[in-house]
């Protein structure tokens, strides 16, 4: 099984963060029971200073260089990822594709309809280089301004609307398509360094809800048991 992580700044994550793709490496490391490997075009963090991604600092030295692998980028989503998800999958093959994407299209770029297009884009790509790949997509985990921002919040509720309506309009026996739930108890407060970044409770949680996912629908790995 190869997998693949695709998201934004919460999945590449910043010099000094854990992120929630080491998180699932160590699940499936417990769980998987089987042969895996994490691929991807990119392998580093976010580098504030630089505002590049240009930063090997993990919070874990020992998080080894193969595992690091993901198609993830600050400041990108739905939009951007849409034209590289094809040759991605042609050239590093994964069997399944992790997606978190959506906030920054949001926020930033377009509205909850064209966000959504741009999804079922992505699937069209990721299909065309692969037409047996499988997809797991995480709603929006709405950040601290859609507590100050009315239209943001309903645009991040349509749009998981949306989302869901994609993931069964495209779903298919041939490449299935996964919606995983909203993380359990996610708290922008409590779950987050910045109202927006995962700290180490927000990456657990985003992480369980594509384990759970996996697991239930597919039997891939085991339910999510957190290592410290």
């Amino acid at each position: 099984m190869r997998i693949t992580f695709v998201g934004d700044s919460m999945t590449i994550g910043s010099a000094g963060d854990f992120t929630w793709r080491y998180r699932m490496w160590q699940h499936l490391n417990r769980t998987f029971g089987g042969p895996y490997r994490i691929v991807g075009p990119r392998h580093r963090l976010h580098d504030p200073a630089a505002d590049a991604p240009e930063s090997d600092a993990y919070a874990d030295p020992a998080f080894p260089e193969r595992a690091r692998r993901h198609l993830a980028g600050w400041g990108e989503g739905w939009l951007q990822m849409a034209p590289l998800i094809r040759e991605t999958v042609r050239e590093y093959r994964p069997d399944l594709l992790l997606v978190s994407l959506g906030l920054i299209d949001l926020g930033f770029y377009t509205q909850a309809g064209p966000t959504a297009a741009n999804v079922r884009t992505f699937v069209a790509e990721a299909r065309e280089a692969d037409p047996g790949i499988r997809m797991v997509l995480l709603p929006v985990i709405p950040n601290i301004r859609a507590l100050t921002d009315p239209f943001f919040a309903v645009e991040c509720e349509h749009f998981n609307e949306l989302l869901g309506k994609a993931v069964a309009d495209l779903d298919t026996t041939a490449s299935p398509l996964l919606l995983a739930s909203h993380p359990a108890d996610y708290d922008i407060h409590g779950d987050t360094y910045d109202g927006t970044h995962p700290n180490r409770s927000g990456e657990h949680r985003i992480a369980a809800a594509f384990a759970e996912a996996m697991h239930q629908a597919w039997d891939l790995g085991g339910p999510y048991l957190p290592a410290s």
